[in-house]
């Protein structure tokens, strides 16, 4: 069967005084990384998300907390809950993504491969199946 969710692990790099994970640009990261934003202080039952990118990659980091990620390519959707900070969700350019579920202390980090631009957002699920069915 076809899987959607693609993670990658990092390695924890602490020791007695706590944790430690680096993360660099076409190591561990897939890409060179043009913007780093992060989302928290999210309200119960909300949801965010709900666009795909045409042609942005990002790879997304639950620091603190826990968050539910639905991936979906047109025909398929898949879930996975983040909760560990050696652990991302690498997103690829032409998949739609919606988080729910945030944790009170979800502290949610994303990585991209560019710079925000709003004409690379696909923002409509309809539109997005529109392009994918092509």
């Amino acid at each position: 069967m076809k899987t959607l969710i693609s993670t990658i692990e990092f390695n924890s790099l602490g020791d007695e005084r706590g944790g430690l994970v680096s993360l660099e640009a076409n190591e561990n990261i897939p890409f060179s990384i043009k913007r780093v934003y992060y989302i928290f202080g999210s309200k119960a039952g909300i949801a965010r998300g709900f666009h795909a990118h045409k042609k942005l990659k990002q790879v997304a980091i639950a620091v603190s907390g826990s968050c539910r990620f639905i991936i979906d390519d047109g025909q398929f959707k898949e879930s996975k809950v983040l909760s560990s900070p050696t652990e991302g969700l690498l997103i690829d350019s032409c998949v739609w993504r919606e988080m729910h579920d945030f944790s009170h202390d979800c502290v949610l980090m994303v990585l991209a491969s560019d710079y925000y631009d709003e004409a690379d957002y696909i923002r409509n699920y309809q539109d997005f199946l529109k392009i994918m069915r092509k």
